[in-house]
């Protein structure tokens, strides 16, 4: 059985809400019980916990400064956009200016294993969408990135 800290727990997901409910369901025997905590636990955020999630995800094309294991993270997980041409990277700035300005939040994507091309086809193809899809869409990229941090925390990564 593993107990983790609120901290280690606010590594994976900025939501208060989302912390104290995975806290709760502690201790864990294993990595498939803390997933499925961690999934239940982003089911039920309210749309108010999920954007206090987002505000802390740098944007896409913005590496986080700092010695933080969730800087350390995301520094990693958009490691597509590291080899980028400038295009892709201005335009990916404008798209992320574009997505905020038309559903107030910052762009959302589990980055890890997509290219900085992938990354921006995707973020067009949202920017079309309505605001209903977007937060459903929104919720299942922080579930996988929250999936993905898990892992590592668990394995001490």
């Amino acid at each position: 059985m593993r107990e983790l800290s609120r901290q280690e727990l606010r590594s994976c997901c900025a939501s208060a809400a989302w912390v104290s409910a995975v806290a709760r369901r502690g201790p864990y025997r294993d990595l498939a019980g803390l997933v499925d905590a961690g999934e239940a636990a982003i089911a039920g955020l309210t749309w108010a916990d999920v954007e206090e999630a987002l505000a802390a995800h740098p944007r896409i094309g913005e590496r986080p400064a700092g010695d933080g294991r969730e800087a350390a993270w995301s520094r990693s997980e958009q490691s597509g956009t590291a080899a980028a041409d400038q295009a892709v990277l201005d335009a990916i700035r404008e798209g992320n200016a574009a997505y905020e300005e038309r559903f107030g939040h910052v762009y959302l994507v589990c980055a890890t294993g997509r290219s900085a091309g992938d990354m921006l086809a995707f973020l067009r193809e949202r920017l079309a969408g309505d605001e209903e899809s977007e937060r459903k869409i929104v919720r299942e990229e922080l579930n996988a990135i929250v999936k993905l941090r898990l892992a590592k925390l668990w394995e001490g990564r």
